[in-house]
């Protein structure tokens, strides 16, 4: 789905908001580099000038200043019951710390919201920058990713760990963008989190390794796995910290930038490629699923030194669009009250049975504000957390037990990349 923005100039007191064009896509950067202090790199932006997924470009002016942006990739996620649901996920955000405060993010944000409403995109994503920033514009974490550090010492599986008889072979870049996609699209179309991905977005953000990015490390790998000729798994990885004195390797280190295989064996095949390369003394790798198959796989799961962090965070920006695109359990009619004060249209109680999401006149039985929603609508958080945290209300005994009954997944969210 592409839709553009209209030329409009929104103007509140000497700051508006407006639209910038690819042409001007250094500009635009320039505020989120400055906030974080990275250099602008020219050939980065040739590169992000390529990407379909780019529809929208805010800027955000004071007095005909750039002094802040907001990106926008036009995205389908991956709901659960396997629904792709256009997206606009929220990237390249920055303000120039000489102009913070001003209330310019906030206007950046509203246009957001109208604009993912007129193009008919029920849901807002991004990664935390920092979560204070963007909880009060209504979104929430809605997955967490885990992180692993593994010493090669201690990677020994179960002895009833699936096994198949698979075959490895690195590819150069332009085979991984043919080969890959496959793989990732059958995984995506039943992992709630996960996005579509154009060849571009591949070559650009997943599988391109030029120097700029590579920098003084070592070249990115990208390896797939066959069984009996068909592709089951991928992985792109890279070594990290090598040492080498003349006689001995000293250390190296693995980092996974992503491995996903088509079911368990294939995923059990391409982790135990992984960690069995050869002179790696340990494994890294980072946004893997928190009910990843590792934990099982492994003799010592607590040699994972597994931790937890918020991962993707979701906004729902219209209600009954957004609840009627995923599945749920069979129940009973569950009716609820939604505040939401940026999006109006979000605003009242909300009946929601068999599938659709429909404006009622009933009382509610819960009232919670349009974050909660974003917390449970990809299954990763349960009604129940959000109640014993005072996040939502519940107004009718019973009701918080059987919202976590009809919202429950059977499978994790996992959003594998920043954007």
């Amino acid at each position: 789905m592409k839709c553009r923005a209209p030329g409009v100039y929104s103007k509140l007191m000497h700051s508006a908001v407006r639209p910038l064009g690819r042409d001007q896509l250094a500009e635009f950067m320039r505020p989120v580099h400055t906030a974080l202090g990275l250099q602008l790199i020219p050939e980065r932006i040739e590169q992000v000038k390529t990407l379909p997924e780019l529809a929208l470009c805010l800027g955000g002016f004071i007095d005909d200043q750039l002094i802040g942006a907001a990106g926008v990739y036009s995205l389908e996620l991956t709901v659960p019951g396997g629904a792709a649901v256009p997206t606009a996920g929220l990237t390249m955000v920055g303000v120039l710390p000489t102009h913070r405060r001003r209330g310019v993010l906030s206007q950046l944000m509203r246009h957001h919201f109208a604009e993912a409403h007129r193009c008919g995109q029920p849901l807002a994503s991004l990664f935390a920058s920092e979560g204070s920033i963007y909880n009060r514009f209504g979104y929430s974490i809605a997955s967490l990713a885990a992180e692993i550090e593994l010493d090669r010492a201690h990677t020994a599986f179960v002895p009833t760990a699936p096994k198949v008889a698979a075959s490895a072979r690195l590819l150069d870049e332009d085979e991984a963008v043919a080969a890959f996609p496959a793989i990732w699209d059958r995984v995506r179309a039943r992992t709630p989190g996960m996005v579509a991905r154009s060849p571009q977005w591949w070559r650009v953000r997943r599988l391109g390794d030029p120097p700029w990015v590579r920098g003084s490390r070592a070249p990115l790998q990208r390896v797939l796995l066959q069984v009996a000729g068909e592709a089951v798994a991928y992985a792109i990885y890279r070594q990290l910290d090598s040492g080498w004195d003349g006689f001995n390797i000293n250390t190296m280190n693995l980092e996974v930038v992503e491995a996903v295989g088509d079911g368990p064996a294939a995923t059990a095949a391409v982790w135990r490629y992984l960690l069995d390369i050869d002179l790696a003394q340990q494994i890294k790798a980072r946004l893997l699923p928190v009910d990843h198959p590792l934990l099982f796989l492994l003799v010592e799961p607590r040699r994972l030194r597994l931790r937890l962090s918020d991962a993707l965070w979701v906004r729902v920006v219209e209600v009954t669009a957004a609840l009627g695109a995923r599945s749920y359990a069979p129940g009973p009619p569950l009716v609820f009250a939604v505040s939401d004060p940026l999006c109006p249209w979000n605003q009242g109680t909300f009946c929601l049975h068999e599938g659709v999401a429909r404006r009622s006149e009933a009382a509610p039985e819960l009232q919670l504000p349009i974050e909660a929603l974003g917390a449970v609508y990809l299954g990763g958080f349960r009604f129940s957390q959000l109640a014993a945290a005072g996040r939502i209300v519940e107004l009718r005994p019973g009701a918080v037990q059987r919202a976590d009954a009809l919202f429950a997944t059977a499978t994790a969210p996992w959003a594998p990349e920043i954007f």
